[in-house]
């Protein structure tokens, strides 16, 4: 069998490696841009939602929200309607950022898809998507204390 998740964890360890190394003048680290993205692209995300969509435990997913929040990256609103929930938001310092994060994801993909044709692109993300959906079974398994069997 092909080692296909090790070619992914080789991707990504890359470019998160050159994210960590290009962000460190905006005093992001470890992988803290991928949070301030999703803010940027959902103001107004829960917590937990966030937790979810980057697929981190919730205590993981805290740390790097009180370091965005301390370093001025975003800011915790009350919920209008509940005051236990805390929405999240990006701040201008937040929103300048994203802009330059942006820039490099587009790159990033760029460099990544060179020399693949438009079809090849669309079945290359078809397939991770189908494979996303797979692991994600097991992540939301495992998260509820489960044990898989192998």
């Amino acid at each position: 069998m092909k080692e296909i998740l090790r070619e992914i964890g080789m991707i990504a360890r890359a470019l998160d490696s050159i994210s960590n190394i290009e962000f460190k003048e905006f005093d992001l680290t470890k992988g803290q841009y991928l949070y301030l993205v999703r803010i940027c692209e959902n103001p107004g995300i829960i917590q937990e939602k966030l937790a979810e969509l980057i697929k981190v435990d919730r205590t993981t997913a805290a740390r790097a929200i009180k370091k965005l929040e301390i370093n001025g990256f975003i800011e915790k609103k009350d919920d209008a309607h509940n005051k236990k929930i805390k929405k999240l938001y990006p701040t201008d310092k937040g929103n300048h950022i994203y802009a330059f994060l942006k820039r490099e994801n587009d790159y990033s993909n760029q460099v990544a898809l060179e020399g693949l044709s438009e079809n090849e692109v669309e079945t290359i993300f078809n397939l991770l998507q189908r494979v996303r959906k797979n692991v994600e079974k097991d992540w939301e398994y495992v998260k509820k204390g489960n044990k898989r069997s192998y």
